[in-house]
């Protein structure tokens, strides 16, 4: 059984993590040992999701189609534990970008220009919408019967999350919600961002700011239920334009992350037939 886009992006991923470990794990911080083990389960069950999509029960059938989106979580603390470890960013870099292009610092300066809760609210909660994009647009799909577009929005979507980790691993950078203090006004004293603020502070990985993975993987999903269910695909681009533009506002991305996620996007898009083998794939309505 023939391993798919998916599968070959796995394991060409968990061998560049492999060697960011072995590059960059500093003496005297312990041993990387389980970061390597975790690189190496993940090409086994790469491996082994062939077998698992074409087995006879619909679960195992499940997981060999979403087995990476299931082991992204991991796979983000896993590199937060690397740059942790290593202790570099690259933030005044970005933030040298950032000023080229703007003249200022968007990411601190917007949410005090504009600190009111009617901009927090909707802000925070399409933020926080992320979680159900990347679930809806596979899901949705499968439980309409489209299994073929589901599996291939997960592939779209774990490529653009691949190709974000990886500068992650050799260019960390921490993001404004780390360097700059952050608001204290009416648009953060809002009980949605300050339930935002809790959740990054417990499930954050550090020096996973650029490019956006939360900006490309938004949007490459609302396209993947696009290209897949067109009505499915409008109501999640909408959420994901909201939260390209909400990273920045809420002061968790420069606004040159959140660019750099939209061009990951648009790559990942822009190749889709040369990845899934399917040029035209065309949208169902």
């Amino acid at each position: 059984m023939a391993l798919n886009a998916l599968d070959r992006g796995t394991i060409v991923f968990a061998v560049l993590a492999s060697l960011a470990v072995l590059l960059r794990w500093p003496e005297g911080q312990g041993s990387p040992a389980g970061l390597l083990a975790g690189s190496a389960a993940l090409v086994v069950v790469a491996l082994a999701a062939p077998r698992l999509r074409a087995g006879p029960f619909a679960l195992l059938r499940f997981l060999g189609d979403f087995y990476a989106l299931i082991l992204t979580v991991a796979i983000y603390s896993g590199i937060g534990a690397l740059n942790r470890a290593a202790g570099v960013s690259h933030d005044p870099r970005v933030q040298a970008w950032e000023l080229a292009l703007f003249g200022t610092q968007p990411s601190m300066a917007w949410i005090r220009a504009q600190p009111y809760p009617w901009l927090s609210w909707p802000f925070h909660l399409a933020y926080l919408s992320y979680y159900f994009i990347l679930a809806g647009a596979p899901l949705g799909l499968l439980l309409t019967g489209r299994r073929r577009q589901a599996g291939e929005a997960v592939t779209l979507i774990m490529l653009a999350f691949y190709c974000c980790y990886t500068v992650f691993m050799f260019f960390p950078v921490a993001g404004p919600r780390y360097v700059f203090p952050l608001a204290r006004n009416a648009a953060t004293a809002t009980a949605v961002s300050r339930f935002t603020q809790d959740l990054l502070n417990s499930a954050g990985a550090w020096g996973t700011a650029f490019p956006s993975s939360h900006v490309a993987a938004a949007l490459t999903a609302a396209l993947g239920a696009w290209r897949g269910w067109r009505a499915l695909g409008a109501l999640l681009l909408g959420l994901a334009v909201m939260l390209s533009l909400a990273t920045v506002y809420c002061q968790f991305h420069y606004a040159v992350d959140a660019l750099a996620g939209a061009l990951v996007a648009l790559v990942v898009w822009t190749l889709r037939g040369r990845i899934l083998g399917d040029p035209e794939g065309g949208i169902e309505t």
